[in-house]
């Protein structure tokens, strides 16, 4: 059972490195055995053993060309108009043959591709520099040097060479060379089985119907394929609720695992059972709870005889980064393989950060390129986000005695992936459905494409700077009605978009809102001091509006500043708001109501020293497409 509203604190909040040198005295960094498969099942297996092959390859002298087999020299000063006639041998020599016959001067063997060059012979000359005699003989009509066409045995893997180490991942190309040296199966260190459990009554299965207030379980789906990814075997223990003799029973199930990954229940607020249960494991158990991290403060490490047991956090980003932290080493060791080293790019961060002093920072980000080089901006979504880790490049360590970081300061970014592949088209900007379609189908024609949504002046702003190359924005000039043109300067273009209907939203039946004029249901909502409103973040173009129509007035909720129209829609249908700002088609996806406020001009900023990208083009061109625009206006948009 829940305590009734209990909360308690960590009991010691250490550093990152303080907490992974706990957490690995404990554990022995190494392989967990070895066993030996079949090359069809090696694919993704790490090598036990560094592989030294047992044979030449290839393992005799071949032809690689159709052509004669013969003796360099008797081509030496051969033209076309002087070619030098041989006599043939009886033998053709095919692939898998051995051949019987020498090769003297003045003589050749006919030689397919593959085949063994034989005896006597030191090249081939292909079928198409020759020509046949009448007395059956052969024409060379041009000069080959010694060992022409040829590959001599062991030139390509010799017998006694390394060619594979211990610690290597096994994709096509190692099992090919495998192969080739003939072998059939080979030693791998076995894959560390990890036992994940999710956590929390409010948790439930990705396909079920979702309750008031439920969430999907996200957490076990990206940490599972995490394992995978780094040669693990993924052992799914489902959700458990908030129920302590369930979840020890669990936990024991859990064990009998290589390591154990709970995710929720990590904090110390009431109901949070996972730190609980783990807490009564010994030898010695709980090595570390609360480390000094954004995100990831809660995470919890134990290990019980050996064998480690993690709670992470329950928000998916923060989940995922002390992972990657914390559990991706030891399972990387597990498995055989060498500690990771992470590659780094320089970069500018636009934008001014302000971090929390006493904790390590892990900001985020993604990667552009930019006139000035390479621009990272933060994904600041926040450590319950879904999406922030799967869309980051990589990060950038901002230090616990560090409270600000000021826009344009040069960082290094610890890179996420294998490398940064430049997308042909960055757009950055106001949000819009419509630009989500043109976008993906701008990357199903083969651009390439990459979005950030920071508000309409946001995107003016990296477009001035060159770090984009459209900016979706729709601001209005107040003095004027006005949209987008009054912004540009001597850098930007405009490329005219559409128009999106810009409303009032309310839940259907609201008798302060029901068929009421914008200005009659304004008034109405003010009135009510108990009417709650949602409202937008500053420097959107919806912004704008909602302050043009308050007039100054601050009525309950206007400090709740979402990001997007669909967060407005969401709050007022979930009744945590009664009203707000929105476009008709998304109030209409949440079966709202929508008193029409303004048509507004969603366009696009193009930075003159961009405009002749082939992407850029690409997109306006795709702007105005027949087929494009028809499905722009399906979408309830405006052209």
């Amino acid at each position: 059972m829940r305590s009734a509203a209990r909360q308690e604190q960590f009991l010691e909040v250490i550093t990152r490195d303080e907490a992974t040198d706990r957490f690995r005295r404990h554990l022995v960094l190494a392989p967990l055995g070895r066993e030996t498969v079949p090359l069809a099942l090696a694919r993704q297996r790490v090598l036990a053993s560094t592989i030294v092959s047992p044979v030449d390859v290839p393992a005799f002298d071949r032809s690689n060309v159709d052509g004669f087999a013969l003796v360099a020299a008797d081509t030496f000063g051969a033209m076309e108009e002087r070619p030098h006639a041989l006599a043939l041998n009886a033998e053709v020599i095919e692939p898998g043959r051995v051949p019987t016959e020498s090769v003297a001067r003045g003589r050749a063997s006919i030689i397919a591709t593959g085949g063994m060059l034989p005896r006597g012979a030191d090249a081939v000359i292909m079928v198409e520099q020759t020509e046949a005699t009448d007395d059956g003989g052969v024409e060379c009509r041009h000069s080959v040097p010694p060992g022409q066409n040829v590959t001599f045995a062991g030139t390509d893997i010799a017998r006694g060479e390394t060619v594979l180490r211990a610690g290597q991942r096994l994709t096509s190309r190692e099992i090919g060379v495998l192969a080739a040296i003939g072998l059939a199966e080979v030693e791998v260190w076995r894959r560390p089985r990890v036992a994940i459990v999710s956590t929390g009554n409010e948790i439930v299965a990705p396909g079920a119907i979702p309750r008031a207030g439920a969430v999907f379980d996200s957490n076990a789906a990206i940490l599972g394929a995490a394992v995978e990814e780094l040669g693990g075997e993924a052992v799914q223990l489902g959700i458990v609720a908030d129920d302590d003799a369930r979840l020890e029973a669990v936990l024991a199930r859990a064990l009998q695992e290589d390591m154990v990954i709970l995710s929720g229940g990590t904090s110390k607020g009431a109901g949070d059972l996972s730190y609980r249960v783990v807490s009564r494991l010994g030898n010695p158990g709980i090595v570390a709870h609360g480390v000094a991290l954004k995100p990831g403060k809660p995470i919890c490490l134990a290990v019980t005889d050996g064998k480690p047991v993690v709670i992470l956090p329950g928000f998916p980003t923060s989940a995922i980064f002390t992972f990657h932290e914390f559990v991706a080493p030891v399972l990387r060791a597990f498995g055989g393989q060498p500690a990771q080293r992470r590659q780094s790019v320089q970069a500018r961060l636009p934008l001014r950060v302000n971090s929390e002093r006493g904790r390590t920072e892990y900001l985020l980000v993604g990667l552009f390129e930019a006139d000035g080089g390479t621009v990272a901006y933060p994904m600041g979504k926040g450590s319950g986000s879904v999406t922030t880790f799967s869309h980051a490049d990589g990060f950038v360590t901002i230090g616990q005695h560090q409270e600000i970081v000021d826009a344009d300061t040069p960082v290094e970014v610890q890179l996420l992936g294998e490398g940064l592949a430049a997308p042909g088209l960055v757009a950055i900007g106001s949000h819009c459905a419509g630009l989500d379609w043109l976008l993906g189908e701008l990357q199903a024609r083969g651009t390439t494409t990459r979005a950030m949504h920071v508000g309409s002046m946001g995107g003016l702003a990296a477009a001035r700077r060159g770090e984009c190359d459209i900016a979706g924005i729709h601001l209005m000039d107040p003095a004027t009605g006005r949209y987008n043109s009054h912004l540009l300067d001597d850098r930007l273009l405009l490329v005219e978009g559409y128009r999106r209907m810009q409303g009032l939203v309310f839940r259907q039946g609201d008798a302060r809102f029901e068929g009421r004029p914008i200005a009659g249901a304004v008034a109405a909502a003010l009135a009510d001091p108990d009417c709650t409103l949602v409202n937008r973040n500053p420097g959107s173009g919806t912004r704008v509006l909602v302050d043009q129509l308050l007039d100054g007035r601050q009525p309950p909720g206007y400090g709740v500043q979402t990001r997007s129209h669909n967060a407005v829609a969401a709050s007022v249908a979930q009744r945590r708001a009664d009203w707000g700002i929105a476009i008709d088609t998304v109030a209409a996806q949440y079966g709202l109501g929508f008193i029409p406020m303004q048509e507004e001009h969603y366009d696009f900023v193009v930075p003159k020293a961009r405009a002749d990208r082939p992407s850029v083009k690409a997109f306006i061109a795709l702007l105005h497409d027949p087929a494009a625009r028809a499905r722009l206006q399906s979408m309830g948009l405006r052209l």
